[in-house]
This record gives structure tokens, C-alpha cells and sequence, in this order.
């Protein structure tokens, strides 16, 4: 059952046993678990649709490609969830892992991982001379694989100790690496190529500003969780689109029972704790309150003690984006200037752009002294190559192909004083650092819209705040947390009994995972 987007009236009941603060694909799986269970629920969510920013549209007028707008590869889903919800909802392994071109002496080449052990092993010898750096990697990619087989699983438990967590992956070598010094030391000590420390160490800066030495690990536990997905590391394309995910678990939690009312936006959370709490919303005709047993919300940390009436944390720094988001649609691939190897299999991967290891020290310290890297960090994902569905026959048939770019190093701040302005610099400067490698200027492959412009969209992390309420553009809500301690046994457990933080930001959230809403269900069932 869906409410009207403008109705405040007709839920099926007065006092619900979950209502549900966000329709994002976290707040969905929560609805669906529950539901599935019995219990009465209803989702409120703000926008006209479901989804949040795990969503598939199409952004350019008239053109009929569907993409995944905002997040864009899946790696932290469980296959639990997938199994436990009936989703129909596939992924697709892309063949090549990643691609980074360089020049070195005049001459173009490119860094290529996939396409088979010996394959790999070649181009890392074309590169650096010899097998030594290639060995590194396979070692060090060993331990990270092994680490993945055992804490995964850990993500769908009761939130383990710190202790617990350490006997667990039982080795100390990886957990001293991991968990207790900075990234960049087990870097810098593997890897003696500056191009390959830099691939090593992109996991670590999605969605996180940090330095490798930064002292607050923040960039060891972004890294983590790239690379503990699924138990292998493994990040792969949602066959559809993102957007085929979050239908299908709307789907389930429709066909649970759950209630789903978009254009329904909460605006307070009032509860003592013991009786049911009453959740405030407005829609476009007015306002109405409904009363739930239990709350879940399906948002940032911040906008929880917004809803509750309670200031944020004075001590904890406000949460604050630092990537660039692009998607384009291309009449063709550009050609390479590396003719060693195919623009289909080199951008079928990651395509690391600008992620040399001094390039991205330098690109930090540019930023953290408040300038726009000199030389901006990207890397890019063309979805189409393996999964063609998301566009149109027609397009298919043209030969088009999407390109989503993930800028690194960009924090809001860069952005607060012209917005539109340093978004068109930096969009120029980013697709220079591309154009480098290519053939041909990138602007030259670019479709049209139904309107004659280009089919190029950027968001900054403003963007994303003003679109989908990100604290700061922050993906990830807020800095990720290790997945051991916190509130309660499965970290989603707030300082009211009947409030449940199911988002990015509890405990073993981030990514497109539905891990926090998972475990708010457990947690609401007694689990």
C-alpha cells in the first residue's frame, strides 16, 4: 500500500509498531524485515519517490538512459538480505578490476588489473621492471581477502568487541596494519612504485578526506570497508541500475504489508521513552502526526537530534563531503592514447585518473589549505559495458555508453562561496587530467539531449545536501566507524529505547549495504 504523496490521512492504523523516517534502501529494508515479521509499519519519506540516493533516473532530457545518478556500485550488500527478502535483483562482476593510464619517458601505457593472472603480472612488469611490485600485491591483497572472509559475516551479527573482533580475524600482523597504524605506513612499506601506491590507496579516500598518515585512521576504516564486500573485496554493477535495488525492496516491504507514504515529511520526533512516540510530518496540504511503538530513522546522526529536538554533539566536527560526482552519456568511448589495450576493457574497470600516491598527498594538502587540487583525483565506472540494459535500444544500437566520474580530495568547503562557479572550474580541471590520457578531447564523445546540450551533469557536496539532505554532501553521513563497540548490541541503539538510528551513519553503516536497516530490524525484534 502507497499514500497518496498529499494525503495525511488514511494509514491503516493509529498506533503503528514501526514507523520508518526515510525511504532510503536502509529505511526499506527495515520496513521489509519487519513487515515480513508481522508487525505494522509505515514509512514516511520526504520526496515524491523511494529510494534516496540509491536511485537510478534519467538525468538528461528526452535521452533514454537510465543511470544510477548518485551512488553507483554495489559491494557491502549481503547476500543474506538478498536471500532473506526474496529480492529479484542481480549483479554483474565487471571483467577488468581497474585500469590507471600513465606516461613515463614520453610514452603512453596504462596499469592493468584483470583480465587474468598473467595478464596482470605483465602489465605491473611493463611498469615497474620486474615482478617484485606484483608479488607485493598479490600478498598484500591475500591478507585483505582473508580479513574480508572473516569480518563480513561479523556485519549482520550482534556488534562484536574490539577484543572480539581481534580473535576473530586472528592476525596480528593484519589487524596492526589495519586497525592501529595509519594506512600509508603499509603502503609506503609493500609498495615502492608511486603509481601503485596510489590505486592501493583511492579504497581508502571514497567519501572520506583524509591524508594516508592521517591520525585518526579515518581513511584505515574507509578502506576496510572497500575491501571486506561480500567477503572478497568485489565491487560490482546492479543489473538495472541502483534504482532496480531500492524497487525491489519497496516491492518486498509492499508485499510484507508495509505502508509507503512519499511526499510525507517528518519534521519532530516526541517520545518519553516508554509510551509510544509521536512522529510529526507535512505534506504538501498540511501537517498530521501518527504514533509509532518504535521509531527508526532512516537518516544522519544529525538529523536524528534535529527530529528529537536536541543539539548535536558540541565535540564531534560536523559531517562534511569531499567528492565530485559526474555522469555523462558518450556517442562513443574516447580513444586512448595507450593503444596497448581497448577503450571497452579499460574503462569496463575502475579508471583511475590523477591517483599517483604524491598526487594524492598533494591533491589533500591543496584542499585541507582551502584551494581546489591543482591537479584533481578521479576515477571512472562506465556501467553500460556491463550491464547495456540501463540504456535504450535505440542508444544501445548507436553504440552510447555512460561514464560516472568520482572526484576525490573536494570538500564542501571549497564550494561555500560560488557554488556554480568553482563546480564549472573543477568540472573543467577534472576532465583536463582525463583529455591527458586520451586521444581525443572527452567533450568530443559526448551525446545531446533532446534540447542540443551535453549530456554532463556535476554535483558538489552542496549538491547533494540541497538534493538529498546529506549532512555536509557527506555520503556516508558521517565518517565511518569500526565495526566493533558502540551503542547496544547491534549499533543502532540510541539513548531512547523506542528510537532506532537504521542509516549510514550507525554503527557498520555506509555504502549501499541495507546493513544498518537490517540490524535495526534485529534489534527491534529482539534478535
Amino acid at each position: 500500500m502507497t499514500a497518496d504523496a498529499g494525503s495525511s490521512r488514511g494509514f491503516a492504523h493509529d498506533v503503528y509498531d514501526a514507523v520508518i523516517v526515510g525511504g532510503g534502501h536502509n529505511g526499506l529494508v527495515a520496513a521489509a524485515y519487519l513487515a515480513r515479521a508481522g508487525r505494522s509499519v509505515l514509512v514516511l519519506e520526504r520526496l515524491g519517490h523511494t529510494g534516496g540516493a540509491a536511485v537510478s533516473t534519467r538525468p538528461f532530457a528526452g535521452v533514454d538512459a537510465r543511470l544510477s545518478r548518485y551512488s553507483y556500485l554495489v559491494s557491502l550488500l549481503p547476500g543474506k538480505i538478498v536471500r532473506d527478502l526474496g529480492l529479484r535483483f542481480r549483479v554483474r562482476r565487471r571483467t577488468v578490476s581497474s585500469y590507471t593510464p600513465f606516461e613515463r619517458d614520453g610514452r603512453p601505457g596504462g596499469l592493468l588489473v584483470g583480465g587474468g593472472e598473467d595478464r596482470t603480472r605483465e602489465s605491473f612488469a611493463r611498469l615497474t621492471g620486474s615482478d617484485r611490485e606484483y608479488e607485493a600485491w598479490r600478498a598484500f591483497y591475500a591478507t585483505t581477502g582473508r580479513l574480508a572472509g572473516r569480518v563480513f559475516p561479523t556485519l549482520t551479527e550482534p556488534l562484536p568487541t574490539r577484543a572480539e573482533l581481534r580473535a576473530r580475524i586472528d592476525d596480528e600482523q593484519a589487524w596492526r596494519m589495519l586497525f592501529e597504524e595509519p594506512l600509508g605506513r603499509a603502503v609506503e612499506e609493500r609498495f615502492a612504485d608511486d603509481l601503485v601506491r596510489g590505486v592501493v590507496l583511492t579504497d581508502a579516500l571514497i567519501g572520506t578526506f583524509a591524508d594516508a598518515h592521517d591520525a585518526s585512521l579515518a581513511q584505515n576504516r574507509c578502506f576496510l570497508y572497500h575491501v571486506i564486500g561480500g567477503g572478497t573485496g568485489d565491487w560490482d554493477v546492479p543489473v538495472g541500475g541502483m534504482g532496480a535495488l531500492t524497487d525491489a525492496l519497496a516491492d518486498a516491504a509492499r508485499a510484507g504489508g508495509a505502508e509507503i507514504a512519499t511526499g510525507h515529511e517528518a519534521l519532530r520526533i516526541h517520545t518519553d521513552g516508554t509510551s509510544p512516540a509521536e512522529v510529526a510530518f507535512r505534506t504538501a496540504t498540511g501537517e498530521g502526526t501518527v504514533a509509532a511503538r518504535t521509531v527508526l530513522v532512516n537518516a544522519s546522526p544529525r538529523a536524528l537530534a534535529e527530529l528529537l529536538g536536541e543539539e548535536p554533539d558540541p565535540v564531534v566536527r560536523p559531517p562534511e563531503g569531499a567528492q565530485f560526482k559526474v555522469n555523462m552519456l558518450l556517442r562513443r568511448l574516447p580513444r586512448l592514447r595507450d593503444t596497448s589495450v581497448d577503450p571497452r576493457e579499460a574503462f569496463s574497470g575502475t579508471f583511475h585518473i590523477a591517483e599517483g600516491y604524491e598526487q594524492l598527498g598533494r591533491a589533500h594538502a591543496e584542499a585541507a589549505a582551502g584551494e581546489l587540487p591543482s591537479v584533481p583525483p578521479s576515477e571512472i565506472y562506465c556501467h553500460s559495458l556491463t550491464d547495456p540494459t540501463i540504456l535504450g535500444p535505440e542508444l544501445t544500437a548507436r553504440g552510447c555508453q555512460t561514464l560516472t566520474l568520482f572526484g576525490l580530495h573536494t570538500p564542501a568547503r571549497l564550494f561555500e562561496k560560488d557554488n556554480r562557479q568553482t563546480r564549472e572550474v573543477l568540472l573543467t580541471a577534472t576532465l583536463a587530467q582525463l583529455d591527458a590520457h586520451l586521444a581525443e578531447p572527452l567533450t568530443d564523445c559526448l551525446a545531446f539531449d533532446a534540447d542540443g546540450r551535453p549530456c554532463i551533469e556535476a554535483k558538489t557536496p552542496l549538491d547533494l545536501e540541497q538534493e538529498l539532505r546529506l549532512p555536509g554532501g557527506h555520503i556516508f553521513h558521517r565518517d565511518l566507524s569500526w565495526p566493533y563497540g558502540g551503542p547496544g548490541r547491534w549499533g543502532v541503539e540510541t539513548e531512547h529505547p523506542n528510537v532506532l538510528l537504521c542509516g549510514a551513519g550507525a554503527v557498520r553503516g555506509g555504502g549501499v549495504s541495507g546493513i544498518p536497516g537490517h540490524n535495526a530490524a534485529m534489534a527491534l525484534l529482539g534478535r
